[in-house]
């Protein structure tokens, strides 16, 4: 039935035929039919062809811009660098016209070798705004976006255009929310470059929105990375009320937080530094050790930890605070800065040695500011250390190096001129250069804002009035009134308290009032000994025992002394040894104990000695002229003295 119907279907096709007369029409529309398709299989044809075209032409486009990327990164990476033939393969790239992804990404990279690796600064910011300016039009581009922007902003705070910088930083900012690794990391720059400026409210503000953004995306581990680095500017500002419920806060974070174990052992680093430095800041230093114990237990686990190179799972956890190697040094610094405060100088020592030994090693590969910074702050403690221990010509050296490091940073001189002029008044004073002290002293403070080194300055500054007498008499007493420690002391350092009580009892000792010199002296010996502040306490014990000598009391005199001169000999305190061992022989005398006194006139005289011999050395040296710097940046050249021109009646 199926066939019938097929071919009753077919007749009735063959009935339903056009007639004879109407073939000729029939065949014209069948060559137009056959025309029209070989037209279409034509144009397929000609499609097919162009698609390959096409293909092959993206083909060899990848292959040329892979083999100009290739060339590019392989000059970048010889040894040496060969960056101009670096600089003309990325060049190569404009002249076959690119995209748009391909040229934004050339710019920058042309923008970051010309910035990191040359001189070429305009050409540099050139590329790096054209790829900024082309990348924010193409999608989905983030990476090359706000490197551009990032890498832009650091090239304008070079060339002292801040104003320009900030704009940009928060315009990316703005477009970076839904990319939260570049979100944190633009906040983090800008709170830096406001840091830089000193404006500290607005660095305080951003770091605050950071951790507040860090908290929504889920990552406490940069929370706290933003957090810590608020309480580092709070401690900065001494907003102390805001500071220890942020550090409380912090150590929560740190303590309940479980990943990458090098990030969380970094993040307890972190904490544990701001938390000595607080306390070291406040000038107690006994009840620092735990905290310093700590910090030493944490850097020696941090020691022993691989780093897997597992990559977080997070993109906002995709920071680190300071490398393996930063960090340790950062430890030895803070144990350096602990050993000087407490009097333990040879201890003070031993570590600034293995610091600077361990910077000279990183140097030699890393160029970063901070490491600078490390080793300045180090030389500055290492220097007081060395005049107090009798070794004046070292310091003086020292100094020196301090200069030039601060020659070759125009940030870092701003950062220390005061601490340098300080550490130059502190070496006058060794010298008994006491003009040259006042001047160095003064010129500190008028370079500081800093409370605590204010406060440090005017103590030393007030010390050179009293052995001056009575030509500064309107100045002095101005001075003691604003370091008063009874009553409205500026800042809220024990050490800086305690040695203010001892600069009162000096100069009621110069003065003749000795129940007056014992009460502050006495209390300077209370707060010293609470916090094992060494040196101050064997300053306080040698100067009451003079107090005693002086007014007969030779059994108390002597009580006072001899603790003095072993506590001076444990540090070791060059002057406090010298001015003891004077004492001792003078009562050893007095009381008619001949073999005594000889061996302590012996003590004296070898300490004299060596004093003498090391205060020559000293005032021979070239540097010695740094004396007489006041103003600018450090003399780059010295001349040499024709030998010492100081008294030495102040050492003998």
């Amino acid at each position: 039935m199926f066939q019938n119907a097929l071919c009753g279907s077919s007749r009735e096709r063959r009935e339903k035929r056009p007639a004879p007369p109407h073939a000729p029409a029939s065949a014209s529309l069948w060559r137009r039919l056959v025309v029209v398709e070989a037209e279409m299989a034509a144009q397929a044809a000609a499609a097919a062809q162009a698609a390959a075209a096409q293909a092959a032409q993206a083909e060899a486009a990848e292959s040329w811009y892979l083999a100009l990327l290739g060339f590019a990164e392989h000059f970048r990476t010889s040894s040496p660098p060969k960056i101009r033939l670096c600089v003309h393969c990325l060049q190569a790239v404009f002249p076959f016209k690119p995209p748009q992804r391909i040229e934004a990404r050339t710019h920058l990279q042309l923008g970051s070798v010309l910035y990191h690796h040359t001189k070429n600064s305009e050409q540099a910011r050139s590329h790096l705004e054209k790829a900024w300016l082309i990348s924010q039009q193409i999608q989905q581009f983030e990476d090359v976006k706000f490197e551009a922007a990032s890498l832009l902003s650091e090239l304008y705070c070079q060339e002292n255009s801040v104003d320009t910088a900030k704009p940009l930083l928060r315009k990316a900012i703005q477009i970076s929310q839904q990319t939260p690794y570049w979100h944190c990391r633009l906040l983090f720059q800008l709170a830096q470059l406001h840091t830089l400026e000193k404006d500290l409210v607005s660095a305080c503000d951003l770091l605050g929105v950071g951790a507040e953004y860090a908290r929504v995306v889920g990552s406490e581990y940069t929370r706290a990375l933003f957090l810590l680095s608020k309480g580092m500017l709070l401690l900065m500002e001494r907003k102390l009320q805001e500071v220890h419920p942020l550090l409380t806060l912090c150590g929560q974070i740190v303590e309940n937080w479980q990943g990458n174990p090098i990030q969380k052992e970094s993040l307890r680093v972190f904490f544990l530094v701001l938390q000595v430095t607080h306390y070291l800041d406040a000038g107690q230093v006994k009840s620092v050790k735990p905290c310093l114990k700590q910090l030493q237990q944490c850097i020696q686990t941090i020691s022993t930890l691989h780093d897997d190179e597992i990559l977080p799972s997070n993109p906002a956890d995709l920071f680190h605070w300071l490398p393996k190697e930063h960090m340790c040094v950062l430890v030895y610094l803070v144990t350096v800065m602990h050993s000087m405060q407490a009097g333990y100088l040879e201890k003070a020592q031993k570590y600034t040695d293995k610091a600077l030994m361990q910077l000279e090693k990183l140097k030699m590969l890393d160029c970063s500011p901070i490491l600078s910074s490390f080793q300045v702050i180090l030389l500055e403690h290492i220097i007081m250390c060395r005049l107090v221990t009798g070794h004046k010509a070292t310091a003086l050296q020292e100094i020196s190096q301090v200069c030039q490091l601060c020659q070759q940073s125009p940030r870092l001189f701003s950062n220390h001129a005061a601490q340098l002029h300080t550490l130059l008044g502190l070496y006058c004073v060794s010298v008994n250069c006491m003009d040259n002290a006042e001047a160095q002293f003064t010129t500190a403070l008028r370079l500081t804002n800093h409370q605590e080194l204010w406060a440090f300055i005017v103590t030393n500054l007030a010390s050179v009035y009293i052995r001056e007498g009575n030509r500064h008499q309107e100045v002095l007493y101005s001075l003691l009134e604003r370091i008063n420690p009874d009553h409205s002391f500026p800042v809220s350092s024990h050490c800086l308290r305690a040695a203010a009580f001892y600069v009162r009892g000096l100069f009621s000792f110069f003065q003749g009032r000795y129940n007056e010199a014992k009460r502050f002296l006495r209390e300077t010996l209370k707060m010293s000994n609470a916090e094992d502040l060494n040196r101050l306490t064997a300053c306080s014990l040698v100067l009451l025992g003079h107090i005693f000598y002086v007014l007969g009391n030779h059994r108390e005199s002597n009580n006072m002394v001899v603790p003095a001169m072993q506590l001076a000999s444990k540090i070791p305190d060059m002057s406090v040894q010298l001015w003891s061992s004077a004492l001792l022989r003078d009562l050893n005398k007095a009381c008619g104990n001949a073999i005594d006194a000889h061996e302590a006139a012996q003590m004296h005289q070898n300490f004299s000695q060596q004093l003498l011999q090391d205060h020559i050395e000293a005032c021979s040296l070239p540097e010695h002229n740094l004396i007489t710097w006041t103003d600018g940046p450090p003399p780059v050249q010295f001349q040499a003295q024709n030998g010492p021109n100081t008294s030495l009646a102040s050492l003998l």
